[in-house]
């Protein structure tokens, strides 16, 4: 059985989307003739916020753990002094010596192997130094772990996959300045040098890697949802009135506050309260703040920390409508969540002005020269009939009145999707160990 390395930054039980795609792999080599191991940071969680990510791990050494799936290699975390500021003082004080100390190891890194991350590499290193490996895969981001598998590629003559999650300098808000932009183009250029091939997760940022790194062979393999969750059966819907959902990020280009304000007009003078679930995301405060200004009365908010993902599925189908904003030509992982749980998925927005006019200004990827479909999620949708893709504010008063009503006659939301199967994480799993198999035969 072939052995591949993988180099993840996020995993379990650290709560991520970013963490959920190397898992994967880890939970499905095995089946496909392939053992997993993956090199990490340990996480303790402790926080059940942001702050996890800048915690420090309750051991400075390595721990080795292994199971029916395969081997961790958790490597000590030591927060660096911008980190320990942040922990100590919160994110009120100390700003700009924060950022300048964050900004010094985001490029220094790339140079030497200094800060927090670098225990991935030494880790990755001493197991090396016992173990027969047969191919690396890093993910990104932190794309300094391209870094990483590229320098063990060069001392062990290991073939290495570069995994994009997303752009590395196709990233606006990455490259934000041109001293920024070209340091990024020279160590992506630099790094991917060596490598046997890359991944990621649509054409788009396909198109986006090889017109910076031109010979690399590019792979499309795309995120999904658990296979081992049954997705042939959902609880039952018991909400008291209408209940809305969202989990995970949100992104300054999402139209939340549009959404917020057609859903609170609706229900004014009605003596109907809507509920709306956040669950981990990253704005409740200024939600918050937001229907306070704005007198955002007849809607009922409710925010909840991050959940594992063992958990989340139960805790969409704990209400009635999922609400998905749109990512262009970013296909992200919540959609897949939100299919799996059968719950119908509200998008928004298709064609709405103000939507475009706030993606205008803050979505983080370039424009091409090539068109691309920006339609992912929306095709997604149609597809497995799991949802309304929302074209204005207009028509989400329109379906939102439909669906109370629906609600009102039945007491739930039906959601007949349907042909969601080819969706799952180990379909995905399934292409790449081909493309390792095949990796490692000619190495």
């Amino acid at each position: 059985m072939k052995k591949v390395l993988i180099l993840a930054y996020d995993f379990p039980p650290y709560v991520s989307a970013g963490a959920l795609r190397p898992y994967s792999w880890y939970k499905y080599f095995k089946a496909f003739g392939l053992y997993p191991v993956v090199v990490t940071r340990q996480w303790s969680n402790k926080y059940g916020n942001l702050m996890d990510y800048v915690a420090p791990s309750k051991s400075d050494k390595i721990i080795i753990e292994e199971d029916l799936y395969g081997t961790i290699v958790k490597t000590p975390y030591i927060p660096n002094l911008s980190n320990k500021l942040l922990i100590k003082y919160g994110e009120k004080k100390f700003k700009i010596i924060r950022k300048m100390i964050s900004a010094y190891y985001e490029l220094a890194q790339f140079i030497f192997f200094v800060g927090p991350k670098s225990k991935i590499y030494f880790g990755a290193k001493e197991f090396l130094k016992s173990n027969k490996i047969d191919c690396i895969i890093a993910t990104g981001e932190p794309f300094v772990m391209f870094k990483y598998a590229s320098k063990l590629c060069s001392i062990y003559q290991i073939p290495w996959i570069a995994d994009y999650r997303d752009p590395w300098t196709q990233n606006k808000n990455r490259s934000y300045n041109i001293l920024i932009k070209k340091a990024n183009m020279h160590f992506e250029k630099k790094y991917l040098t060596n490598a046997c091939c890359a991944l990621t997760v649509s054409e788009y940022i396909k198109y986006s890697i090889n017109q910076l790194v031109k010979k690399i062979k590019i792979e499309i393999i795309t995120n999904g949802y658990d296979f081992e969750i049954n997705t042939k059966t959902t609880i039952p819907q018991k909400t008291q009135s209408l209940s809305i959902a969202f989990a995970g990020t949100i992104y300054e280009w999402h139209p939340w506050r549009s959404f917020l304000e057609v859903c609170n007009s609706f229900f004014k003078g009605n003596g109907i309260y809507l509920n709306i679930v956040f669950t981990g995301v990253n704005k409740q405060k200024e939600i918050e703040s937001y229907i306070d200004r704005r007198e955002l009365d007849n809607l009922k908010l409710t925010f909840k920390s991050k959940l594992p993902y063992s958990e989340l599925l139960n805790e969409l189908q704990n209400h009635n409508i999922l609400l998905l904003f749109n990512d262009y030509n970013i296909l992200g992982t919540k959609i897949f969540d939100y299919i799996a749980a059968h719950r119908l998925i509200l998008f928004c927005f298709t064609q709405d002005k103000n939507a475009v006019e706030i993606k205008n200004k803050y979505y983080p990827v370039y424009n091409s020269d090539i068109t691309f479909s920006d339609r992912l999620q929306e095709q997604i949708i149609l597809e497995t009939n799991s949802g309304v893709a929302i074209k204005n504010e207009e028509h989400l008063r329109d379906v939102i009145e439909k669906l109370l009503e629906e609600f009102k006659n039945n007491k739930e939301i039906k959601c007949n999707s349907s042909n969601i199967d080819k969706y799952s994480r180990r379909i995905q799993v399934e292409k790449l160990s081909i493309i390792i198999k095949e990796i490692c035969t000619v190495a």
